[in-house]
């Protein structure tokens, strides 16, 4: 499996994941469009346990979103970096601050009822109101 480096604006923040990314998806909720100020946050799963920082672990900030969730981010730029859900081994990795190519695509569109009015999706990826079984 190959490597994939990523860092934040500032480049305050680097790592590297190891393993395979799964389930990539655009999110289209309102929580996401505010943390990411866009009209849809595109992240995928990857286990923790395979996301190592090379620099700039001490950058890191949380920010409880919701009781279980906390969403991680670098204090200096503000790039969004990960999100935790408490008791889950995953994290839903902010695809966005990949530097390398991670050799694959977003497979759908979440929460498209919450989806901002000023921006239309104009792909054929299957679309959700919610999150899919």
């Amino acid at each position: 499996m190959k490597r994939l480096k990523g860092s934040c604006f500032c480049g305050g923040i680097k790592y590297e994941i190891s393993g395979k990314l799964k389930v990539l998806l655009n999110c289209h909720c309102s929580d996401c469009r505010k943390a990411h100020g866009a009209a849809f946050r595109t992240r995928a799963s990857i286990k923790f346990s395979e996301f190592q920082f090379l620099e700039g672990e001490h950058l890191l900030k949380g920010y409880r979103a919701k009781a279980t969730e906390e969403r991680c981010f670098c204090s200096v730029c503000g790039s969004p970096i990960f999100t935790r859900i408490d008791g889950s081994e995953d994290i839903g990795l902010a695809l966005g601050t990949l530097d390398d190519d991670p050799g694959v695509q977003s497979t759908m569109h979440v929460f498209v009822s919450d989806k901002a009015p000023w921006h239309q999706i104009t792909d054929t990826l299957p679309q959700f109101s919610e999150f899919p079984e």
